[in-house]
């Protein structure tokens, strides 16, 4: 019996690994080649040049300033969503302790949800379309525009180098919170209401509720979130090319590695030093999801 369950799970798993291994571990196996190599997309024999594309890196000063720019965003974009999107999340839900059966604490929290939600309906290129329109610095601009007309002097933070990095920083939180919001009311509806009536029965109210009960049990629902918002942060890449002025800038203000890999590759042919980008950077997004999962694992809770 043992047998046939194996023959089964194998010949059920057999398509899916070997799209997998086709499309994915193929091409990433095809990226490392190439960065040992010089190929600008139009010789016919590479050279190989062994490691130099990652020594010359450590040089590249847009490069590693690209890299300081996605570290940053990694180090805020996902405690500012998760964290704003479990306020919201337990603003709409309530703290369980009131009565609930499921719905939210606020009047009209299912049309919240949806509004919230909203941002992730567009797609990423038109949310960058719609902020370059409204963060444009001339008065033309959507914020400008009646901004001027009060009397006030027209503001570009896609203008200014100091500023330009927090509006896109601003634009990925926006564009993210939503999702979670609704992901986070959906973990903490879910939480058996008898616990917590037990814990307003010993005194648990309001903020010290969520923290004690609701906060500890959305834990592996929060971990799932950080390891998505961390890659994400990592991968950046429409909204800074499209959002930005000349993707990236000003004077490289906002650009981030995915950008440098694109722009190595098919605005200078050079396609092994893109590989090699493209090889830290991938190395950096695993080894991020690798060390948030081992220093957050734990026992899994159940609820019967």
């Amino acid at each position: 019996m043992n047998q046939h369950r194996r023959r089964f799970v194998a010949g059920f798993l057999a398509v899916p690994v070997t799209l997998y291994t086709v499309y994915v571990l193929s091409p990433c196996a095809q990226a490392l080649v190439i960065a040992l190599t010089d190929w600008r997309g139009v010789n016919a024999v590479p050279r190989f040049v062994g490691a130099d594309n990652f020594r010359r890196l450590l040089g590249d000063e847009v490069f590693l300033r690209a890299a300081g720019h996605n570290l940053l965003l990694l180090a805020l974009v996902p405690p500012l969503t998760i964290g704003l999107a479990l306020l919201f999340a337990w603003l709409l839900t309530g703290d369980g302790a009131a009565g609930r059966t499921g719905g939210g604490a606020v009047r009209g929290a299912g049309f919240y949800r949806v509004v919230f939600f909203f941002p992730q309906v567009l797609a990423v290129v038109l949310v960058a379309v719609l902020f370059r329109q409204i963060l444009r610095p001339d008065r033309s601009g959507m914020l400008n525009g009646p901004l001027t007309a009060l009397g006030f002097e027209p503001v570009g933070p896609l203008a200014e180098t100091r500023l330009a990095l927090w509006a896109v920083l601003f634009v990925l939180v926006w564009q993210a919170v939503g999702f979670y919001v609704v992901l986070f009311s959906a973990a903490i509806v879910s939480i058996p209401r008898e616990l917590f009536e037990a814990a307003a029965i010993d005194g648990a109210r309001g903020g010290r509720l969520f923290l004690r009960i609701t906060l500890p049990l959305l834990r592996d629902t929060v971990q799932a979130g950080w390891v998505y918002l961390g890659v994400a942060a990592l991968d950046v890449f429409a909204v800074v090319w499209v959002m930005t002025a000349e993707q990236g800038g000003p004077d490289h203000s906002t650009t981030v590695m995915a950008a440098e890999v694109y722009r190595n590759a098919f605005h200078y042919s050079r396609f092994g030093y893109a590989c090699a980008m493209g090889v830290v950077l991938f190395a950096l997004t695993t080894g991020f999801a690798v060390l948030v999962l081992r220093l957050t694992r734990r026992e899994r809770i159940e609820f019967r």
